[in-house]
């Protein structure tokens, strides 16, 4: 199929020698012709002009042809995508190609052809990191290295390269992927976003099938992948598919094409961003073993049993309820538990816990039954749920570890063919109590026993995923992420309808020995109702006649065992049948294979995330990368090199230069850095999902809100002394004295300290979340802590908050938005202004008056007693009133004196301990500052602020800071990171 493609394009290259002109006037007839096709009543008439407008206007390379024609035969997809660009002007021009290809398939060749010469890319495995020289032109695009992936997910795969004038450039992408049966049904999603209005424009998905096709339905173009994802409702797909869409079908064989022209583009969204194109189906399944196919020494067995008694389940809700929780995130999770408490069976039984820095436990000792009163004091339990405190993954899953095990092992009434799990649900990383990924881990399959399974959800992006995924992989489970913006209560309540009807435990499949040389996953400790088992095999004998197949299972009380011989010949006969009735075309040639070859990758991948030493993790490394090579995938193994075209000055090509594609697994779970430009090659992107079209209204008045969101170039900030940094080190300037004064606080972590407040007056209120790591080797201290998060609340003229993180910030006013650290971006309001640069500093502004910024620390490779983390500076206090308080806050308004702890002193300012006049002993005697009539005892030293870029000397006063704040440190640490609460002890007094 692709050396079709690439002939039909060369031979469009090699006779396409139109000028400008024509070019343009071709372009003017296709737009002129989709206007007459369209109906006049429906289309008013000025969308000609728009249609124009938008395609004069343009600057870039024009989209002439894009095309995403998708083969799926008996579940797996071959995905072809062809984009034509033509450069109308005469100077050579940039022209960037991007495509979001699902993040469980694997792309498998990619090709330019840019002025009629091929630039093929090549597969080979991935090198070993080195350090590159900046000047070097080597794209270092981002992917996940595990293999689990959730709804929604998406990767970008990005080339840019140099178009001379008047030429064209095709690109060429294929990837494949095996679709996952879920909810009853398996579901496509193609990715239509070419961002610009494209002349010929065409989607195709032909679906070949051994079974007969029982449902099908192509949905509403979406925008937003998680907001109808987990809908599992099936309507009339004639009724709501997109404009253009024809649907050719029969038992076994569907074509569906979309082909909208540009009028119906504009109708859709006129800067191209069309949506998803989704088509959802199911077959017909035989009552038995399952629908194996046989087809060049391979062979893939299906299996998806129905009619079953649904087996009882012991479930345990393991709920993160941290301060990070609060708002929309806790209340959406309680909807979906309020849900799922409806769907729980009578033969079920239940638990709750919740963690922050404490694990609080619903019905202590005990799984409870499902009986109308349960069900009734679990909603009040979980109505009264309150986020506060810190994260304390490894205590919360010990606990509920406790309760299952405990129950499965002394209870005389528990059924041992029941399903028994753990639903853990986190948006954070561990905070509190156990830290580190291998000793949480090491516990958690301690505590589980290989008695159940654990099932992980992570909410948001500053969750560990790759804790969660080991975690689930290797306690039996699954792990599905939710995206910040994402409609958790739909996602929870959709993943839990995925596992919420156990219908097998323990499943086994085996075949005959002296037939099979390999096969993929064949044991799986749980079967849900919609979805399917999926084995593939390699066949050892090309002789053998039949293959013995055998599957064990249990069902509730019962075990089940089901076996038949499959007549290879008969088999494979039937198979290729199939495939020439439907005209397959040559996507079908070797599909079995391939697809074994798939699932063999996957296999290999998940070994090597849940591998236990260094020469198993090789193992299953090495096999997993010879795979890779052999059938071309692009893997977290693997790296694509492609060449490259360089335009001279006289706008001719130049020799090609080869640049590698490569993924790079350390950039999992990040956010994605600032686009590159220049003709670097990028692939594979962790995409953030496409925000859904808003009406104009709420446009409008988001703009009106925050006044534009805008690049801001990387510059320098003028910063004060008054900070809190580091562990925290804190730092408080006296410019009226002359004098510095700095103190640490030994927090705890999950603590949440305030460091101003001046709620009454302008009302402005800044607390820190604390974050807790070891201390280094030889350090006094036995644990670091560091400020995680930051929320500024602004309750004047409304209320509004912007939390900031190493990795994003929120501004939520009337409208809220999340914004990446790692780009340079502007928001201003009449009264509110937040500004990053990137990777570097936050700086936030109320009534343009007071600002506080807000350092970035963050490390691409943290030793184990390194946080990403955040430092505080309060860079002007204008607006903030005399009353104002907290660590920070208290100082602002104060002046402090430095003196002598006894003998004839006189009073001395600034930091030189010089300026003291010493009449008593010679021996100089210990130095005090004088602070609101308190006298403290400090000593001289020197911080590191700014990053480390800038020494001040500064009088260190110790123990917490005792006496020199209003107090005592326990009073500043407060409820959650939202809490404006009064100071307990009233105002200053001065």
């Amino acid at each position: 199929m692709l050396f079709l493609a690439l002939a039909l394009c060369l031979s469009q290259a090699a006779n396409s020698a139109l000028s400008e002109d024509a070019e343009v006037a071709e372009m003017v007839q296709l737009e002129d012709y989709a206007l007459s096709k369209a109906d006049i009543a429906t289309v008013p008439r000025r969308v000609a002009r728009q249609v124009k407008t938008l395609l004069t206007k343009e600057t870039k390379p024009h989209i002439q042809e894009y095309s995403v024609q998708t083969t799926i035969i008996s579940r797996y997809a071959f995905t072809a995508v062809s984009c034509t660009m033509f450069n109308r002007h005469s100077a050579a021009t940039q022209g960037v190609f991007q495509f979001q290809v699902p993040a469980a398939a694997y792309v498998s060749n990619f090709t330019m052809i840019v002025g009629g010469r091929v630039f093929p890319s090549q597969i080979k495995a991935k090198e070993k990191k080195v350090k590159k020289d900046k000047g070097e032109n080597n794209g270092k695009p981002k992917s996940k290295e595990s293999t689990e992936v959730s709804d929604g997910e998406m990767e970008l795969f990005r080339m840019a390269v140099t178009i001379p004038g008047r030429n064209r450039a095709i690109f060429l992408l294929t990837y494949e992927e095996l679709l996952q049966r879920r909810l009853g049904y398996y579901e496509h999603v193609t990715s239509i976003r070419p961002m610009q209005l494209v002349s010929k424009l065409s989607v195709g998905v032909t679906i070949v099938e051994h079974s007969h096709i029982k449902y099908l339905e192509v949905l509403p173009l979406r925008n937003s992948r998680t907001s109808t994802s987990s809908s599992s409702s099936k309507t009339d797909g004639k009724e709501s598919m997109p404009v253009s869409t024809v649907i050719r079908q029969n038992k076994t064989f569907c074509k569906i094409t979309f082909t909208p022209n540009i009028v119906q583009q504009v109708k859709i969204a006129n800067n191209g961003m069309l949506g998803d194109f989704v088509v959802r189906y199911d077959v017909d399944r035989e009552i038995g073993i399952g629908d194996i196919q046989v087809l060049d020494g391979h062979f893939v067995h299906y299996f998806a049993p129905k009619d079953l008694p649904v087996v009882p389940k012991n479930v345990v809700f393991v709920i993160d309820t941290s301060a990070s929780m609060v708002g929309t995130k806790i209340r959406q999770t309680k909807e979906a538990l309020f849900t799922i408490l409806r769907d729980l069976r009578p033969s079920d039984r239940f638990n709750f816990v919740t963690f922050s820095n404490r694990i609080r436990v619903w019905q202590p000792g005990q799984l409870v039954p499902v009986t109308p009163n349960s069900v009734r004091d679990a909603k009040k339990f979980i109505y009264m749920i309150s986020p506060t405190g810190g994260t304390d993954i490894n205590n919360a899953i010990q606990t509920g570890s406790s309760l299952l095990r405990d129950y499965l092992s002394t209870s005389a009434e528990s059924n041992h063919n029941s399903v028994s799990l753990i639903i853990f649900l986190t948006d954070g990383r561990p905070t509190v109590g156990e830290l580190q990924t291998p000793s949480i881990l090491g516990n958690t399959k301690t505590a589980v026993q290989e008695k159940f399974c654990i099932f992980t959800i992570g909410m948001g992006n500053d969750v560990d995923y790759r804790l969660l995924e080991r975690m689930a992989l290797e306690n039996c489970g699954t792990m599905r992420r939710i995206p910040e913006e994402a409609d958790a209560s739909a996602m929870l309540k959709g993943f839990y309808d995925e596992i919420g009807t156990p219908l097998l435990s323990d499943i086994r499949v085996d075949y005959s020995e002296d037939a099979v040389e390999y096969v993929t996953q064949h044991f799986f400790p749980n079967y849900f109702n919609g979805s399917e088992i999926v084995v593939a095999g390699k066949l050892a004998n090309h002789n053998s006649d039949s293959l013995h197949i055998q599957v064990t299972a249990s069902n509730s009380d019962r075990s089940l065992r089901l076996e038949k011989d499959v007549l290879l010949t008969q088999r494979e006969q039937e198979t290729k049948q199939r495939l020439a009735e439907a005209e397959a075309g040559p996507d079908s040639d070797g599909y079995v294979e391939r697809l074994w070859g798939f699932l063999s990758v996957k296999d290999g991948l998940k070994g090597r995330l849940r591998s236990q030493t260094s020469s198993e993790r090789e193992k299953f490394t090495q096999q997993a990368a010879n795979l890779s090579l052999e059938y071309n995938f692009l893997t977290p193994l693997t790296q694509m090199v492609v060449e490259t075209p360089q335009v001279l000055s006289a706008g001719t090509l130049a020799e090609p230069t080869e640049a590698p594609m490569a993924t790079d697994s350390e950039a999992a779970n990040q956010l994605p850095d600032q686009e590159s430009t220049g003709g670097i090659p990028q692939s594979l992107h962790r995409k953030k999902e496409q925000p859904a079209r808003r009406p104009a209204a709420s446009m409008a008045k988001s703009e009106k809100l925050l006044d534009g969101v805008k690049n801001t170039a990387k510059k320098s900030v003028t910063l004060s002394k008054t900070s809190a940094d580091g562990d925290p080190h804190f730092v408080v300037d006296f410019p009226l004295s002359k004098l510095t004064v700095c103190f640490n606080i030994n927090g705890q972590a999950g603590d949440v300290l305030r460091l101003v407040t001046d709620h009454k007056q302008s009302g402005v209120t800044v607390n820190g979340k604390l974050i807790g790591a070891p201390a280094p080797a030889g350090s006094h201290k036995q644990q670091r802590t560091y400020f995680s998060s930051i929320i500024v609340v602004v309750d004047k003229p409304r209320r509004s908050y912007i939390e900031v993180t190493p990795r994003k910030v929120i501004l939520d006013g009337r409208d809220r938005m999340i914004l990446p650290c790692s780009s340079s971006i502007s928001v201003e309001s009449e009264s509110l202004g937040v500004a990053i640069v990137a990777n570097a500093n936050v700086t936030v502004t109320i009534q343009k008056t007071i600002r506080f910024i807000i350092l970035l620390h963050t490390y691409k490779n943290p030793a184990p007693y390194q946080r990403d983390h955040l430092g505080f500076y309060i860079a002007n206090s204008q607006g903030l009133s005399n009353s104002t308080h907290g660590l920070l806050g208290q100082f602002l308004f104060e002046e402090v004196g430095l003196t002598q702890l006894s003998g004839n002193i006189t009073a001395a300012k600034g930091n030189d301990t010089q300026e003291a006049s010493i009449t008593g002993n010679l021996e100089p005697r210990p130095l005090a500052l004088k602070v609101k009539e308190r006298t403290i005892a400090v000593v001289k030293k020197s911080r590191r602020i700014y990053s480390g870029s800038q020494i001040v000397d500064c009088w260190f006063a110790r123990n917490n800071a005792a006496k020199l704040i209003d107090g005592q440190y326990q009073d500043y640490v407060v409820s959650h990171l939202f809490d404006t609460g009064d100071w307990p002890h009233g105002t200053n007094t001065h």
